[in-house]
């Protein structure tokens, strides 16, 4: 028997003419946490933390939540995030975070999503959302490592706080959702500045640099 999927319905991106400069757009910086890297097998999302960006300004519009995994966690994970058994036990399951992360987004009137190394937030929202049978389409987004790779091409593949220092951003707790998107927020709106004086100034600009072809992919 075949089944639908179930949309969650929110409005994740606010769409913008491609000359659109970059000064006035929004993204939505987010991070998760998980119980480990194969969350296509048995691992789970345990913390998602985000925060707005609004033109080229870090905003105090933050969001975080917990997550229930429903199995337990790794003690090398706690011991890497700080995240405890105790933190999770009376915190919402997946789809119902996500949710509330998606409406958070929704409110924003956010452009587009950012982290660093977002290929991996967004597998771990998809296989969580797979599991309930849900989708919801992915907005545009945009990866730190992208932007870096265009304005620094000879630099190899580094940790976010090695970026951070690189650049001389603000950098946050490590190894929390909040930290973490709180220090890539920072660095992306350093990279922005760096693209502007490169001459890219525009959303178009942004996308092409991204590889970004501008349309929506349904999760």
């Amino acid at each position: 028997m075949f089944w639908k999927k179930k949309s969650l319905g929110y409005k994740l991106a606010c769409e913008l003419p491609l000359n659109t400069p970059i000064r006035d757009l929004s993204f939505t910086v987010m991070d998760t946490e998980a119980t480990g890297f194969s969350v296509g097998a048995g691992d789970r999302l345990i913390e998602i933390g985000a925060v707005h960006v609004d033109g080229l300004s870090v905003t105090d519009h933050i969001f975080q939540t917990y997550v229930n995994p429903q199995r337990a966690i790794p003690e090398k994970i706690t011991e890497l995030t700080g995240i405890q058994k105790e933190d999770v036990a009376d915190a919402p399951a997946a789809v119902e975070a996500i949710e509330a992360f998606c409406h958070y987004v929704e409110q924003c009137g956010s452009n587009g999503w950012v982290g660093h190394y977002l290929a991996f937030d967004l597998l771990v929202l998809k296989k969580e959302l797979q599991r309930e049978k849900y989708s919801f389409n992915e907005p545009p987004a945009f990866d730190t490592l992208d932007l870096i790779g265009f304005i620094s091409p000879s630099w190899d593949m580094r940790d976010l706080e090695h970026y951070a220092r690189s650049f001389g951003t603000n950098i946050y707790e490590r190894h929390s959702a909040v930290g973490d998107a709180l220090t890539t927020a920072h660095l992306f709106v350093e990279l922005l500045r760096l693209l502007e004086s490169q001459g890219k100034t525009t959303l178009n600009d942004l996308m092409v640099v991204t590889k970004k072809d501008g349309s929506f992919l349904s999760l």
